[in-house]
């Protein structure tokens, strides 16, 4: 059957079923110019074609190359983001769990792509995604070699979204960081992170707005400004200072404070023979933590394996390192300090554990 009678008879196009293909290419003319800003030497071609390229020639300059990859998301914030009609910071989010999940093994964040599902495809939005990414990458210091955008009508509101992302970095295999080169003795340097981070968020969305029914528009005095921009706070990247300091310091070891707290994320970089001590008198968390425990009479036990409690990133250095980390970190306007040591592991300790009171 011609397309002119099934046409003329009503017949299904992609169109009919909710798939705008014109929009779609609207999109990816409106996030070209953010994406040559991600721009590095070694990316061939353009936005476009069916797979990014990277030039590998570039490694020869390692000894012996190891590839870090990881994927991730930013899970429920995008309801966030969707509620308040801002969609570009949730790019920045995207980026700094990718990334800053790489840079842990002491790798340099090479390249990264993208996913973006929506309900319906408003290029606009789309372009504002890609733009934050983009964003992201360039703080990262990682190229945006490709992605994809799918419209799924039918299964997604047109309102709704998802994004996720996949990256990968390099590391000289002599270079690679973990737990083998932790010590006793060794000092736990903590990194603030800009607040909640993109984890937790179903229990954040489940005790701020649900039950306790504040509106993202509310003023909250605490933050200074309204529910919704702070809970949008993007999740602050860390790759390029942790970079930074493996240059001018020794680093055993980091440990990205993402889903599960800081204790569960910091054990998972500890050996068995050892144990990592945090001391919560060394810091404040933010006010967005206390509201959140406060509103919904949650446990600080629960609070602190599901939310980051202010930190986002540690890094675990001989004591001796200590001033000269901190000293990078501070020239490069991170706020860090010693928050523990590691000590060897007793009969009854796990990996790592928080103990005294949070400081106010």
């Amino acid at each position: 059957m011609s397309s002119e009678t099934s046409n003329a008879v009503g017949g299904a196009s992609y169109a009919s079923a909710g798939v705008d293909i014109e929009a779609g290419d609207r999109a990816v003319e409106l996030m070209k110019e953010w994406v040559k800003k991600t721009r590095r030497p070694e990316v061939l071609g353009g936005l476009g074609g069916f797979a990014g390229l990277f030039d590998a020639s570039a490694l020869k300059r390692y000894e012996r190359p190891l590839l870090a990859s990881a994927t991730d998301g930013v899970g429920t914030k995008v309801d966030i983001a969707r509620q308040l009609g801002v969609y570009d910071s949730i790019g920045h989010d995207l980026v700094a769990m990718v990334m800053d999940d790489i840079v842990v093994c002491g790798a340099e964040p090479l390249f990264m792509t993208d996913y973006i599902c929506v309900g319906k495809v408003h290029p606009e939005r789309v372009a504002a995604i890609v733009k934050g990414i983009a964003e992201g990458c360039v703080l990262a210091g990682c190229a945006l070699v490709g992605g994809e955008t799918a419209e799924h009508p039918g299964l997604l509101g047109e309102d709704d979204f998802d994004v996720a992302g996949a990256g990968t970095g390099v590391v000289e295999a002599d270079r690679l960081l973990g737990a083998d080169r932790i010590r006793k003795g060794d000092a736990v340097i903590a990194m603030a992170s800009s607040g909640l981070h993109s984890n937790g968020y179903s229990l954040v969305r489940h005790v701020l707005l649900k039950t306790a029914g504040l509106s993202l528009d509310s003023r909250i005095e605490e933050f200074g400004r309204t529910l919704g921009e702070e809970l949008l706070e993007p999740t602050k990247i860390y790759s390029l200072d942790c970079l930074a300091l493996t240059r001018t310091a020794e680093v055993h070891a980091f440990s990205h404070i993402t889903g599960g707290g800081l204790a569960a994320n910091l054990a998972r970089v500890i050996p068995d023979t050892l144990h990592a001590t945090v001391d919560r008198s060394t810091w404040t968390p933010g006010p967005v933590f206390d509201l959140v425990g406060r509103t919904g009479s949650v446990e600080r036990l629960e609070l602190e394996k599901t939310l980051n409690m202010g930190v986002g990133m540690m890094a675990i250095v001989p004591g001796e390192s200590t001033d000269v980390a901190l000293d990078t970190l501070a020239d490069r306007g991170v706020e860090a300090w010693v928050a523990g040591e590691i000590t060897d592991r007793g009969e009854h300790t796990t990996g790592a554990e928080l103990v005294g009171t949070y400081s106010h």
